[in-house]
Parts: C-alpha cells; structure tokens; sequence
C-alpha cells in the first residue's frame, strides 16, 4: 500500500471511524471539564493556603496546577487531533465535571483531601477513555491517558502518605 492509500483511506485526522471519534472527543471534553475545574480548585488552594504546611503545600499546590494545565493543553489539542472542537466555556465545564467547584478553602489538610478525591476522579475517567482508544485502535489517546494515569496513581499514593492513610 502506497503513503497516497493509507491517507486517503484515513476516516478522520486518526485512523478510527468517524461516529467513534465523536464519542472519544466527547469523552475527552468531559475529561477537559473535570481538568479545569479541578486546576482552578487547585489555584484558589495555593493562593488562599493558610497555616502550618504553608511553605510546603503552598510550592506542592503550585506545581501540580500547572501540570495540569499542561494536561488540559494536551487534551483540548488532542480532541482538535482527531477533528473537533476543544470545549472552553466554564459554564460547560461546571455543568459537565464531576468534580465540584470549591470556594474558599484555606485549609492544608481539606485541600490535600479533595484533591485526592479530585484525582481519583481523573483516574477513572481516563481509563475509561484509555480502555475506549484502544478499542478503535488509537495510539495517541491511548498514551495519553495512560501517561496521566501513572502520573496521577502516584499522586494519589503521595497525597495518602500525607494525609497518613
């Protein structure tokens, strides 16, 4: 088969079929929606962060959300990857996360805790988008999700050893 017949046999910007990718880009603006209000949790817990563990969790907190932004980059890319639009609006976000929004936390402990919860959250969302890339057979998503899902998994192990569980 010539490089012509493998592009022209493509059915979308990756080779899966189209109605599959639709469902996959859905999937990943919900992962998206869960990203960003799970990084804006983060930014309010670094910024409004009160007591004891200041200068330790204050660095922790800044760090991860901005490895989650670069997680949200690479998702909204991805879902432009494989030809559709990348969600952007918060009031998607809010009404599509499974992650609830959190106001005014300044408490070291309560934002460890939630952000445990938080990316367990992701965790399962990511498999469940891994497990469905690899059904259609797509590379790209498939390590995605599963370069996250080892980032996070020990994550989820860190903030459990802080938190003394």
């Amino acid at each position: 088969m010539s490089i012509v017949e493998i592009k022209s046999s493509a059915t979308t910007l990756v080779d899966v079929e189209d109605n599959s990718t639709e469902s996959l880009s859905d999937k990943l603006n919900v992962l998206l929606a869960n990203y960003s209000i799970f990084h804006q949790n983060v930014r309010g817990y670094h910024w409004n962060l009160r007591g004891a563990n200041f200068f330790e969790l204050h660095e922790k907190f800044e760090k991860l959300y901005e490895r989650l932004y670069t997680k949200m980059d690479e998702i909204a890319e991805r879902i432009l990857t494989i030809g559709y639009q990348a969600d952007h609006n918060f009031s998607t976000y809010i009404s599509e996360s499974l992650i609830d929004e959190k106001i005014n936390v300044s408490d070291g402990i309560v934002a460890s805790k939630d952000i445990l919860s938080s990316l367990k959250v992701l965790i399962t969302l990511q498999k469940d988008i891994l497990y469905y890339a690899d059904e259609l057979g797509d590379e790209g998503t498939y390590h995605l999700m599963s370069d996250a899902i080892k980032e996070q998994e020990k994550l989820v192990w860190m903030y459990s050893a802080y938190l003394g569980k």
